[in-house]
């Protein structure tokens, strides 16, 4: 793969290229679900190809062939030149310099989730749906996936690096339904389960059997449950409801792509603007964003993004102030710091777009508990069940599969169809508690879309539980 990289790489310079990089990329991914006790889905898809990206004259070329030989490479290197060469108008380009590199990355695992038999995650599915067990769930379903990409990447500046990742995860829900209401409950998220960079031993971890029985109760208590209330009052989120938090209203907004507006078409821009580095406030002081594609077990971990560059940690935001914005080279040049790091492909026939790695909102202190402690009269939210934000990621509104009532400083009764609203900076700057490290967990989802054509990044957030006053939950009266 590295010698038809370098082929390509050198095709790119002899066509015009003054700058060229090629990812020769070989991906198998796998996804068994099973649905009322019966197999559903079996997947076993494996894809290989080479991408050419190309500089000429101040304008990209990119242009991708699914054959790993000479022809594909070269072939895709010829194409990509004339694509940079057709480009109407007068471009200014440039990269920010970064020293080139070389070297390996493997994903750290126990146990290779592709080299598992079908046969037994079928068995695990089944088993975690037969330990749901009550009569008002209509539907139950249980999944696991697994993934193995093998890339290599080569640049004209140098750079060659080859990577080993894989990642698995899973899931298991059940739908309850009396009449004309159902309600669902997911674990350990909805929307995928929750994944890792790791090796089949997480999905063993997540104990999905372990958890089904309390999923199926929660599904069938939630349809005797009263509707969450309209009101203004203190929410407390559970870690996954922040994952999402984080991801909508910070993650996107924070692309740097997205600020300068070459990235618009595939869910907006954002409500920041570059200048705003270093003295927009965010959110409150206890409000600290870091990416870092450096986590043990990130779905946005790797040693290397898709320009070469070096994992490393970074923070977003501090103490409540804007510090950090996710970048390529070329937007890192055009804001004038930093060097990239954030630039990530959904496989070899697609140009690498500024893409979230891990970002999470570091831990503060104490347990569940003791961010209860100080709520006398409030809600507390749980697990994702619908997001909407608006295309400058400023308004939104999310509503969880359960709530439960604050009363006292302690949990009350459980609550159905929990919605909240809220301003991003508004929102944020209502923070006023975060979870402890123990309360800390690592969420990893795949379906984080952007771009046309359409891609879709794995990334991970860590979150703890957290408080935020003055908030609107329930529709609100007109």
């Amino acid at each position: 793969m590295r010698a038809l990289c370098e082929e390509a790489v050198a095709a790119a310079l002899a066509g015009g290229a003054s700058y060229a990089d090629a990812r020769a990329v070989v991906r198998r991914s796998q996804l068994v679900s099973t649905k009322n006790r019966r197999v559903d889905q079996v997947d076993d898809v494996e894809s290989e190809g080479i991408g050419v990206r190309v500089l000429i004259a101040g304008a990209w070329g990119f242009a991708c062939d699914r054959r790993l030989d000479q022809g594909g490479a070269r072939e895709a290197a010829e194409r990509a030149t004339s694509f940079a060469k057709a480009a109407p108008g007068k471009h200014e380009r440039a990269l920010a310099a970064v020293e080139p590199v070389q070297g390996e990355y493997r994903t750290p695992r126990e146990q290779d989730p592709i080299e598992v038999p079908l046969g037994d995650k079928i068995a695990l599915c089944l088993s975690a749906e037969e330990a749901i067990d009550n009569d008002a769930v209509k539907v139950t379903t249980a999944f696991v996936r697994a993934m193995r990409e093998q890339k290599v990447l080569v640049s004209s500046e140098g750079t060659a690096v080859d990577q080993d990742l894989v990642e698995c995860g899973g899931g298991v829900e059940a739908t309850a339904a009396d009449g004309e209401i159902s309600q669902i409950r997911s674990y350990p998220s909805q929307h995928g389960g929750s994944s890792a960079a790791a090796g089949w031993e997480y999905v063993l971890e997540l104990g999905l059997e372990r958890e089904a029985p309390r999923v199926g109760e929660q599904a069938a208590a939630l349809l005797a449950a009263p509707v969450c209330p309209a009101a203004t009052t203190t929410v407390v989120l559970d870690s996954d409801q922040v994952a999402l938090q984080v991801h909508e209203s910070t993650g996107h907004p924070t692309e740097l792509d997205r600020i300068y507006g070459t990235e618009a078409a595939y869910a907006g821009t954002s409500f920041l603007h570059a200048g705003d580095l270093g003295s927009l406030r965010y959110g409150s002081e206890l409000m600290n964003i870091t990416a870092d594609p450096t986590t043990p077990g990130g779905l946005g971990t790797f040693g290397y993004d898709d320009e070469g560059v070096p994992a490393a940690r970074a923070p977003i935001v501090e103490a409540g102030v804007l510090r950090g914005f996710l970048t390529s080279r070329e937007t890192a040049a055009q804001l004038g710091s930093g060097g990239g790091g954030s630039m990530r492909a959904d496989g070899w026939s697609r140009m690498p777009l500024v893409r979230m790695t891990n970002l999470h909102l570091e831990p503060g202190e104490g347990t569940l508990d003791d961010v209860f402690a100080d709520v006398d009269d409030g809600i507390y939210l749980e697990t994702n069940k619908s997001w909407s934000i608006d295309d400058k990621r400023l308004n939104f509104q999310f509503g969880t599969q359960v709530a439960w009532e604050i009363k006292s400083g302690k949990r009350g009764r459980m609550l159905r169809d929990a919605t909240y609203t809220g301003v991003t900076p508004v929102f944020w700057g209502s923070l006023d508690a975060v979870g402890g490290p123990d309360t800390w967990v690592l969420y990893g989802l795949t379906n984080c879309g952007k771009g046309q054509p359409g891609q879709h990044a794995h990334v991970s957030h860590g979150a703890a539980p957290a408080r935020f006053r003055n908030v609107q939950v329930g529709v609100a009266p007109s």
